[in-house]
């Protein structure tokens, strides 16, 4: 306990040194061989990424995810263009802190090309000038590219403003067993009065999946999203999230372990669904139900569904580093990860489930046609009735905060 004490302060005490660190005039700016990619024709760029091995770090914690870049984009990327795909793991703190260390130490070449990054990652990387850019509009397939989408062309209320390209679309939903809970909760009142009948079947993880679930609460209890809409708000923050601590702390005593403990990540969330030790589990992709389903991995009776008060969609996107080495060859694969095909093939249950963030309206009719024939979800509803009750991202210093207060104020730390 005292370990992970210490852990969690480091980091916090680390994100807090970004911003001061920003302070000291770094910018965003282009050396001069990035201002030479972005005035090279498609055709010369393609032709300069040819051979050059892109370094991609990532979040590693789905095998169908796993599975799909693994065997499918990077030999895809290997035969059509001569770029060798090396991927790790790892995701916000971890790429903010090595790109801030690469950057604070003078290095000229980042160990990392690209990036899987969203919401509060985005803001840091921004914050201490770590991003290349603006470079997705030198992508040909960005024009397919609903950037007209809110949920899409922002990034938790931040314009993408060309430093980061979209590549997938979700929201939030919470997956149940229908055997077990006919009559899922719809609000928090409900879910209350839920856990009270039966203690120890529900609980949320203490990252990003938890985390969204708590922002989720906050919106509610301030009234709807249009009250914390816009810039993050210190004052409404004070009002609110006091309101919200109290209210985990009624739930607390009925939570898996009592609130004791939360799970460390969504992944062993899921595998306590699986075994039957909670009867709820929680995703941020509304289909990962189903391709844990065609795994074998969730019993056939898993459901995914939305609160009556709606859950968060948003995207998530790639970013290239400032000092890449190989940016050409970044975005030469990035341009791939956003083609009609690995869309297409990404969205699918049985391959991952991810949704697009393609317009169908700008696709080919013979494009338009294959997405119209991918299979439909068996256990969750249809993305067009989770649309309805779709709630816009807040601002990632509120993430920040709940991250940081959620400790303090529940966990004692």
């Amino acid at each position: 306990m005292i370990r992970e004490q210490k852990r969690r302060s480091a980091l916090w005490f680390f994100l807090s040194s970004i911003l001061l660190w920003s302070c000291g005039g770094q910018q965003e700016r282009r050396p001069e061989e990035a201002a030479d990619v972005l005035s090279m024709p498609w055709e010369a760029i393609e032709q300069q990424a040819r051979g050059s091995t892109v370094n991609l770090m990532m979040w590693q914690g789905d095998p169908l995810i796993n599975a799909y870049m693994e065997q499918y984009v990077k030999p895809a990327v290997k035969e059509r263009f001569g770029i060798n795909l090396r991927i790790a793991g790892g995701q916000g703190s971890i790429i903010v802190q090595a790109l801030l260390a690469e950057l604070q130490a003078g290095r000229p070449n980042s160990e990392l090309d690209l990036m899987w990054i969203n919401g509060e990652t985005f803001y840091q990387l921004r914050q201490i000038g770590a991003l290349f850019g603006p470079w997705t509009d030198k992508l040909p397939n960005a024009r397919y590219i609903d950037f007209e989408n809110p949920f899409i062309g922002q990034d938790f209320q931040q314009p993408a403003d060309g430093f980061e390209c979209p590549w997938g679309n979700v929201q939030m939903a919470i997956i149940y067993d229908s055997l077990k809970a006919p009559a899922p909760p719809q609000d928090r009142a409900e879910l209350l009065a839920f856990v009270r009948r039966h203690p120890g079947c529900f609980t949320f993880d203490n990252h990003f999946t938890g985390l969204t679930f708590l922002k989720i609460l906050l919106m509610d209890i301030a009234g709807g999203p249009q009250v914390l809409a816009g810039p993050f708000d210190e004052e409404k923050y004070r009002r609110y999230a006091p309101l919200l601590w109290d209210y985990i702390r009624e739930l607390k005593p009925y939570l898996w372990k009592q609130g004791n403990a939360f799970p460390e990540a969504v992944a062993p969330m899921h595998q306590m669904f699986a075994n039957g030790e909670l009867w709820f589990t929680m995703s941020n992709n509304d289909s990962e139900v189903d391709n844990k389903v065609l795994q074998g991995l969730f019993p056939e009776s898993a459901r995914a569904y939305v609160w009556e008060v709606g859950t968060i969609q948003n995207s998530h996107y790639m970013g290239i580093a400032r000092n890449a080495a190989n940016k050409a060859a970044a975005m030469v694969v990035a341009n791939f990860l956003i083609s009609p095909e690995a869309q297409h093939r990404k969205q699918d249950p049985a391959v991952w489930g991810d949704g697009t963030v393609l317009s169908m309206e700008k696709l080919p009719p013979e494009w338009q046609e294959k997405f119209r024939k991918l299979p439909g979800r068996r256990h969750a509803p249809p993305r067009e009735q989770m649309q309805a009750r779709a709630l816009p991202e807040l601002a990632p210093e509120y993430m920040i905060r709940l991250a940081a207060d959620f400790r303090k104020e529940i966990l004692g730390q």
